[in-house]
């Protein structure tokens, strides 16, 4: 399934218009994202990393980094774990995620053009099975099938059949943006391409693309917990999904509204912005998450 954070944030910015005039006279209903009765990706989860392209270690240890701050308590509040525990409010109980093998392909084996196709091949190389989910991340000089264009990430199953879906390994795809569309997919990183224009925050790790990918990454990764399989959480078409936090496009704090990411943290030393602490005094910005509990989109700050 196709994350596309910025149509998305395109498509909120024309329903808030639309709904302007009506606003006063109809009451906003609460967002629901209904469950499908199908297997979810609870207990401990390994995380394996194809790394497609040339990284920097800097940029591979922030990546790493972050998906290790899923599930410890080691960081101070507000942190990436206490963002990440709204997904034991989805039926099952908790998902330990834990960095699992990963494998670095920096002679771009398949080209610097992928398909569909290219990405199962290459999650395919650290299928750990059920129990596992493998992330393919693509460097700043590969262009993807309809990266930029209507997508910023992906998440999907090995499975070819919806009746084979709960024996698939999961996977999950996100590129990094720097050089091709920040303004897509690194927002709010980046002056935005459309929509309502604001000044840019700055990143927290100092790499607009990789803390760019970080928020898609986080998307994708609660996404395919709560829906791995497209008959788990989501609204709308199993084909074309609001899941977990694409439902909550565009929000970082209180007080978001399209175009303006809310209040978040702000640095005093390098004037960046943040709303989680992770490992190794990492800070990151997180998007908002839908929390069955409340019916609500919920965010850290």
């Amino acid at each position: 399934m196709a994350y596309n954070y910025r149509f998305a944030l395109f498509l909120t910015v024309l329903t808030a218009i639309a709904g302007i005039s009506s606003a006063a006279l109809v009451k906003e209903q609460p967002l629901v994202l209904k469950y499908h009765n199908g297997a979810l990706l609870k207990g401990n989860i390994n995380v394996n990393l194809v790394w497609y392209g040339r990284f920097t270690p800097t940029q591979r240890s922030v990546i790493v980094d972050f998906i290790r701050s899923l599930n410890s308590k080691e960081a101070a509040a507000p942190s990436v774990a206490s963002w990440w525990k709204t997904t034991e409010n989805y039926k099952g109980g908790s998902s330990t995620l834990v960095v699992g093998k990963q494998l670095l392909l920096e002679n771009y084996p398949l080209g610097k053009s992928l398909k569909n196709p290219n990405l199962r091949a290459l999650s395919a190389r650290l299928n750990g099975g059920l129990r596992s989910i493998t992330v393919v991340l693509t460097a700043k000089d590969v262009s993807v099938e309809g990266f930029c264009m209507n997508r910023c990430g992906s998440h999907g199953s090995s499975a070819s059949t919806s009746r084979r879906a709960a024996n698939g390994a999961a996977y999950v795809w996100v590129g990094n943006s720097e050089t091709m569309c920040p303004g897509y997919c690194a927002w709010p990183f980046h002056q935005p391409i459309y929509g309502p224009q604001g000044p840019p925050l700055v990143s927290p790790n100092g790499d607009v693309g990789v803390d760019g990918m970080i928020i898609n990454l986080a998307t994708l990764l609660a996404n395919t917990v709560t829906n791995p399989f497209k008959n788990g959480y989501f609204q709308g078409p199993p084909t074309a999904p609001l899941e977990a936090v694409s439902a909550c496009t565009g929000m970082f704090g209180s007080g978001s509204y399209p175009g303006y990411a809310g209040q978040v943290l702000v640095d005093k030393t390098t004037g960046s912005s943040y709303n989680a602490r992770g490992l190794a005094g990492r800070r990151y910005l997180l998007p908002a998450m839908w929390d069955p509990e409340t019916s609500t989109c919920k965010t850290l700050v």
